[in-house]
Order: structure tokens, then C-alpha cells, then sequence
């Protein structure tokens, strides 16, 4: 399913040579490449072979990773959404069961196949641009400037995936391409805070990548992409001025991998999830994960998200009805009179397409871009059927929405290559790492934190614009729907009561209140991308805000039919469930020799 724009045609006893080193137990218990593998690999091909499988990690799928692959993929569902307060895990609440202790945030239950997969998929990928550099070091024909782009190729690589872990574990082992796998070094402690190594593996790339790379190779990092990761770094660290110096060179000069300047996506919000290749890599794609189906790869693509499909076989997929739109995300979407989301009070009174005493006020037409509701228009599928597509009463009234397809993609964008997953549910959509609208949004907090909310308001009312200004972009009845631009073709009769406007000039005067509508609108913008929870433990740095947020939010759904009924002791522990428990196997394995090298979160068991 995955395929790599890059230049480089490896023959596949090669490829399959540089993938077999990964298949083992622990993050370091990988053999490290034989006599045999060095002969074969230490040379131009063969390093760019391994360049070509380290960024095979990037969904998260394909390495070392035992058991299922539900939760590897970084497009973090689980980690993201469904630990946060932007879906349930859906389908019956024994299915996938490991994830509900995810979702109701226990601190017993160390021994998770989710986290488990997850740090695999991260150190997998670690030690895959280890790989590179490390072989790099002995072949002796490559150019001085391939052996540049290279090692800045497989550091930004190696950023990525260090970011990857810290997000979700905050201390964890550093591993660079010395420490060398079956040595005597290697039980890499996570005492120390490795924020400076990621800075410094991203430094390197932006200071040593190209700004473009060759025409089709739009998987590849350039300098751009390597600077949104550090401004990420810097967000997550509170170096605000630091990030603020980035994202404004992004803003003003960044180019994406083919020298398109950045910017929102032509084709519209919707046409970023749009699997079709001439949506794909559009100006408002910073970094992307590249997917692609029926190239032979069978089932060995974004495994990760096979089950966040309606549970029916009259929409897209044939099951499963995981990842499912929380009740809370569909009610974050209700609008004032001026069409301004309701900061305080939107998660109170009627619920967004109740089965009874429905919400009936004005919409975010977002909501019906985000996620599929009861009666509304579903891509080219119809209206969506209701309870037909969510699997059981623990699962709210919605359908995930931004990984679909249309029906008239399937097979064509959708995989027809295997028997079960392949025609169903695998398909052509990119992952979206970092778009538009991250920049966007990072650089209205940076602007408030530097006291300038005039220009705060600017940027966030940018991407609300978007919206607002092409409602062409929005759901229509009664309307053929087009799968090139992902839009309907008519637009008569919107399909609820939609209704979005900017906020005023002046209002982001109150600190408060703009750093509060800044933070919804990455919400609303980013639902169910895989960044709520991590957003809210940035936002956190130790002041409770999380758990506060969290906690109100279970405290709701104890009273609807979500999840949450069903585990009334569910709550969000201050100082320990903003992050995850690193894995009961791993800290065994690095432990088994009597030294203590590697040490659980504060909190867990």
C-alpha cells in the first residue's frame, strides 16, 4: 500500500534484505547488520535502500512490531482522539478492550498491546535512521553532497520518531547511531530530558536539506519540513519566541517538498483527507505520510486505521466502528448568532442529532467535514444510516469521516489487492502530519504569548475564513457529490443549519479569552487528527489544565450513552495520566540484568 516518491528503484531482495534486521523482541535487541549485510549494503544503493526503509516507518507499520497493529501508526487515533475527548473507541466494549484502559486513563495496566506496538513502531524507526547513518559511514561511493542530504534525510527522520515518543511517554531513552544493537551499550537509560537531542536532530536537517527535492518525490523531507518539527519542539517546550522566529520564515518564504508556497489546499478543507492523487500533497500539506493501494504491497500499508470504518457494509469498509466522534466534539460545533463557537457552554443542553430533543440551533459546517451524523449526506454513500453504522450503544451517533473514501473510489483508491482488509478498508489517503492550519494556529499562541493580539486574531480568523468564505465547500442535500474535489456539485439546500463567522476585531484584547478561542479553534480545525490529547498536555506544563478539562468532560458522558456509563470510575489523574505508561515488556527486557535502566512514568504500576 505505501509508496515512496523518491528516485531511487532498489530491487526488492535488496529492500527485503534491509527490512529483516527489525524483526526482533526489544527497541535495542535488534541484530546489528552482519558481514553479509554490510558487503551488500555499504554503498550508494544500498544505503538509499535503507534510507527508503526508514521512511517506510513513518505510518508506523512493517517493523518490528508484534501482535496487532491497531495503535502503531502515527496517525495516533488512539493516543490522540480517543485518549482525549474527541471519540470513543467504539464497537462493543470488550472489542480491542486494551484501548479502553487508554480511554479511561488507568494507571494499572503498564502491560498494554497498544503501548506496546506504539514503542516499537517509535524505536523501530530510530534505529532504521541509525541504520543509514551508521552504513553511510562505510560506503565510499557516495557524493559528499548525497552523503549531506542523506545523513540530514535520516537525522530529521530520527527527530521524528524521538518526538513521536517523547509525546506520548515524556522520559524515554535518546538512541543515536551509536549505540549499537547487541553491544555493550546498550541499555540506554531515560533519566535524562531529550528535548535537546531532537532540537538538534532537526537543526541538522534544516541546516543541511535541500528547500526542494525532484520533481514526484513529494515523500521526501526539505529544509521547511525539518523547520515546522523544530517550531513543533519548540510549542511543546514553551519556547515561544523560539518557535514564533520559525513559524514566520514558514509562513512567509516555506515551500512544500515541489516548491509550492505554503497554503490552505485549493480543492478545499475536506480535499486534504481526499485520497485521490491530484488532492494529495497540496499546498497545505507541510508533511505527509505518502499512501498508496493495488501496487502489490497488499495489506502492508496504514494498517493502523482498518477499523475506524462505519460497521456496515453499505458505507465505506465492511466494519469495524472504532474511532468514533465523541459527543462532546459533535456539540463543540454549535454556533451563536454571529456564528462563534460557544466557548463556555457548548458541551450543555441538547446534544448535536440526539435521537431525542436534538439540538436544533446553528453549525460549524465543519462538523459534517469531520465526522458522519445521522440523516446528513455521507461523501457519494447517501444520507448516513444512523445506528446502522455505529456498532454498539456505548458509541454516540457518529461515523469517523476524515480517513474514507467515496464509493465511487473503491477499488481504485481503496485496495482490491487481499481478501478481508484489502478491499475494504485500505486505502490511498495520506497521513497529515504537520498542514496549514497548524502553522496557522501555533503562531496566534505565539502572538498572544508576545503580546500582539491584534495579529493573534488575524491567524486564527485565516483559518476561519477558509471555511466561512466557500461554502461550496460545504454538505448539501439532495446534491451529487464529485470524489475529484471532494465537494458536492450543487449547493441549494446546506444540510443543517450552518453558520460560521470571524471573531470581531478587538475581542482577543482579553488574554484570556483569545488564549481560550485559540484553543478551540485548533479543536475544531484538527479534530480528530490525532492531536487533541497532545495538545492539551502542552497546553497543561503542570498547571492541572488538562485534568480539569478531561475530567468535566467524563464527569458529561457518565450521563449519555457513551463509554463512559459503562466505566464510571474513569477519571484523569493530575500529574500522571498526562502521559502514557511505557511498557511493562520493555522495561523488563532493559532491566533483566539486575541494573536499572529504564523506569516507569511517575504513577503507573
Amino acid at each position: 500500500m505505501k509508496k515512496y516518491s523518491i528516485r531511487y528503484i532498489i530491487p526488492m531482495g535488496l529492500f527485503s534484505l534491509a527490512m529483516i534486521y527489525a524483526c526482533k523482541k526489544s527497541f535495542l535487541e535488534k541484530d546489528p547488520l552482519g558481514s553479509l549485510q554490510q558487503t551488500t549494503l555499504s554503498n550508494a544503493q544500498g544505503v538509499k535502500s535503507l534510507l527508503i526503509g526508514a521512511y517506510a516507518m513513518l505510518d508506523g507499520e512493517g517493523g518490528a512490531t508484534t501482535g496487532n497493529q491497531f495503535g502503531s501508526g502515527t496517525d495516533n487515533w488512539v493516543f490522540g482522539s480517543v485518549a482525549a475527548d474527541d471519540s470513543y473507541k467504539g464497537s462493543t466494549p470488550s472489542d480491542q478492550g486494551d484501548i479502553t484502559f487508554i480511554q479511561t486513563w488507568s494507571t494499572s495496566f503498564s502491560n498494554n498491546s497498544y503501548l506496546q506496538v506504539k514503542w516499537q513502531a517509535c524505536y523501530d524507526g530510530v534505529q532504521r535512521a541509525n541504520d543509514v547513518l551508521r552504513t553511510l559511514a562505510l560506503a565510499t561511493d557516495v557524493t559528499d553532497a548525497d552523503k549531506k542530504e542523506i545523513t540530514a534525510e535520516a537525522r530529521f527522520l530520527r527527530g521524528f520518531f524521538h518526538l513521536e515518543a517523547k509525546k506520548l511517554w515524556k522520559n524515554v531513552p535518546y538512541v543515536d547511531e551509536t549505540i549499537i544493537p547487541k553491544s555493550n551499550n546498550v541499555n540506554v537509560p531515560n533519566d535524562k530530558d531529550i528535548w535537546p537531542n531532537i532540537e538538534a536532530d532537526f537543526q541538522f536537517a534544516i541546516d543541511n536539506l535541500n528547500e526542494t527535492q525532484n520533481p514526484g518525490e513529494k515523500g521526501r523531507a526539505n529544509k521547511w519540513a525539518a523547520m515546522a518539527f523544530l517550531a513543533k519542539c519548540y510549542m511543546f517546550e514553551h519556547k515561544f519566541p523560539e518557535a514564533k522566529l520559525l513559524i514566520d520564515n514558514l509562513l512567509s518564504h516555506g515551500v512544500t517538498s515541489q516548491g509550492q508556497p505554503y497554503g490552505f489546499n485549493p480543492k478545499g478543507y475536506e480535499a486534504n483527507f481526499n485520497p485521490d492523487p491530484g488532492a494529495k500533497n497540496s499546498a497545505e500539506s507541510i508533511f505527509s505520510v505518502q499512501m498508496s493501494v493495488n501496487d502489490g504491497s497488499g495489506t502492508n500499508g496504514n494498517y493502523g486505521q482498518v477499523l475506524n470504518f462505519p460497521n456496515d457494509g453499505s458505507g465505506p469498509g465492511g466494519c469495524c466502528g472504532f474511532n468514533n466522534p465523541s459527543l462532546s466534539l459533535a456539540n463543540a460545533y454549535k454556533t451563536d448568532a454571529n456564528g462563534l463557537p460557544l466557548l463556555d457552554t457548548y458541551n450543555t443542553g441538547a446534544v448535536v442529532s440526539a435521537p431525542s430533543n436534538p439540538y436544533t440551533g446553528s453549525l460549524d459546517p465543519r462538523i459534517d467535514l469531520v465526522m458522519g451524523r445521522p440523516g446528513i449526506p455521507y461523501l457519494d454513500f447517501g444520507n448516513h444510516p444512523g445506528s446502522l453504522w455505529v456498532r454498539d450503544g456505548t458509541d454516540g451517533y457518529f461515523s469517523p469521516k476524515k480517513n474514507q473514501y467515496a464509493k465511487s473510489q473503491k477499488d481504485i483508491l481503496s485496495s482490491k489487492e487481499t481478501s478481508f482488509w484489502g478491499p475494504t478498508q485500505i486505502v490511498a489517503s495520506n497521513i497529515n502530519l504537520i498542514r496549514y492550519s497548524d502553522l496557522l494556529l501555533w503562531a496566534a499562541e505565539c502572538e498572544i504569548e508576545a503580546g500582539n493580539p491584534d495579529k493573534a486574531l488575524e491567524y486564527v480568523n485565516r483559518v476561519r475564513s477558509r471555511i466561512a468564505d466557500h461554502p461550496e465547500t460545504w454538505v448539501y442535500k439532495n446534491a451529487e457529490f464529485d470524489p475529484l474535489t471532494f465537494q458536492y456539485k450543487t449547493h441549494i439546500t446546506p444540510a443543517d443549519n450552518y453558520k460560521i463567522g470571524l471573531y470581531p476585531a478587538g475581542s482577543f484584547a482579553n488574554r484570556d479569552y483569545a488564549i481560550k478561542a485559540i484553543r478551540f479553534e485548533r479543536r475544531l480545525e484538527l479534530a480528530m487528527e490525532g492531536q487533541r490529547f497532545f495538545d492539551l498536555q502542552r497546553w497543561d506544563n503542570g498547571t492541572g489544565y488538562m485534568a480539569d478539562v478531561l475530567n468535566e468532560y467524563a464527569t458529561i458522558e457518565k450521563t449519555r450513552p457513551s463509554i463512559f456509563q459503562v466505566n464510571p470510575g474513569a477519571k484523569f489523574t493530575k500529574g500522571t495520566t498526562e502521559i502514557f505508561a511505557i511498557p511493562r515488556n520493555e522495561i523488563d527486557l532493559e532491566n533483566a540484568t539486575g541494573t536499572i535502566n529504564l523506569k516507569q512514568n511517575p504513577g503507573y504500576q
